[in-house]
């Protein structure tokens, strides 16, 4: 069992703007037509398809949010008690790798 997503401490700190960009997400998102917008928008109101809630440092989720009608994921990891998001790392989920949902991985 997971442990639980604080969604409203994440968007108390999404508000605050308690996010770190560190210079390997932002390369990424450059190379891959994502902007920080963007994968704000998906932290705002984005799903939360996947919780890892004992990773280390910080517990992580996959958001998955549509911008323009293009899907995005997001993993963040979340400091809850300093209120810090870190993005990991953000993409547009291939179709060969996920169902047409976008939130199923294919077997």
């Amino acid at each position: 069992m997971e442990l639980p997503f604080d969604k409203t401490l994440f968007k108390e700190a999404l508000a605050d703007g308690n996010i770190v960009w560190r210079k390997h997400v932002l390369e990424k998102m450059i190379s891959r037509g994502i902007s920080r917008g963007e994968v704000l928008e998906v932290m705002e109101f984005g799903e939360v398809i996947q919780n890892y809630g004992y990773d280390k440092p910080f517990p992580s989720v996959l958001l998955l949010g549509f911008t323009n009608s293009r899907p995005i994921h997001v993993v963040t990891s979340f400091d809850e008690d300093e209120r810090i998001i870190f993005v990991i790392t953000t993409y547009e989920p291939d179709l060969n790798i996920f169902e047409e949902d976008f939130k199923t991985k294919r077997k």
